[in-house]
């Protein structure tokens, strides 16, 4: 199997591709295959260049923290949770997301994600668990305790087609957000309907591939349609 990287060594440098040979099992992960990589004594691409060691991040491995998005063989996903044996061809791709500054490798800048939320003042003030009984107050329970596991990995703004590096529209991690406030502050934070109308309503287009990347499974649509009946 060919592992086709696309490299860039610091920002601002010209990026280029590296093709890497890997002849071991297919039963082991993105993340697995790029500390094989890695780890190798001397490291050579497939014409026999040495080359130096590949950038990535990760945290936890167990797909918790989101370190490790990148793109891979064209999808957007988690590299700890992506099996060799479930990509198609004898060569994949693994480049860094588009849609952030380039640090080195597969390394991005993701510091425009809080720097959204900070913009727009997105925080859980006093908290205020719901007075309502009964099945529905249970069944917004557990829309809540689903949206909180947001990881902010950025997935879901790499395939989004409207996002384009959160100068004004912030994306799904930013409606899943502005859900969990609105539904858990109480009137703690009345300007939350406003600014999920500018940074979001005002831009979504209503694809919904963040649903279909999301590593969480975050029902998005579910936090656009309560904040809507807002």
């Amino acid at each position: 199997m060919n592992v086709k990287i696309k490299r860039q060594r610091y920002p601002g440098a010209e990026p280029y591709w590296q093709t890497f040979v890997y002849n071991g099992p297919k039963d082991i992960t993105v993340a697995s295959l790029l500390d094989e990589i890695n780890y190798r004594d001397d490291i050579v691409d497939i014409e026999g260049n040495p080359a130096p060691r590949i950038g990535w991040e990760c945290a936890c491995l167990q797909g918790m923290c989101g370190a490790c998005a990148m793109v891979i063989s064209g999808t957007p996903a988690l590299a700890c949770e992506t099996f060799l044996r479930d990509l198609k061809g004898e060569t994949i791709t693994i480049e860094p997301l588009t849609k952030f500054p380039v640090i080195a490798d597969l390394v991005v800048d993701r510091s425009r994600i809080e720097e959204s939320l900070k913009e727009a003042d997105a925080y859980i003030r006093d908290y205020k668990p719901s007075e309502k009984i009964g099945k529905a107050a249970q069944k917004e329970y557990e829309l809540q305790y689903q949206t909180a596991k947001c990881l902010k990995c950025g997935l879901c703004l790499e395939v989004c087609p409207n996002y384009r590096g959160g100068e004004r529209f912030f994306g799904a991690l930013f409606a899943n957000d502005c859900y969990l406030i609105d539904s858990q502050s109480g009137d703690a934070a009345p300007e939350i309907k406003n600014v999920f109308d500018e940074h979001f309503a005002a831009g979504c287009s209503k694809s919904l591939s963040c649903m279909d990347v999301c590593p969480m499974k975050i029902d998005t649509i579910a936090s656009i349609a309560r904040m809507s009946r807002k």
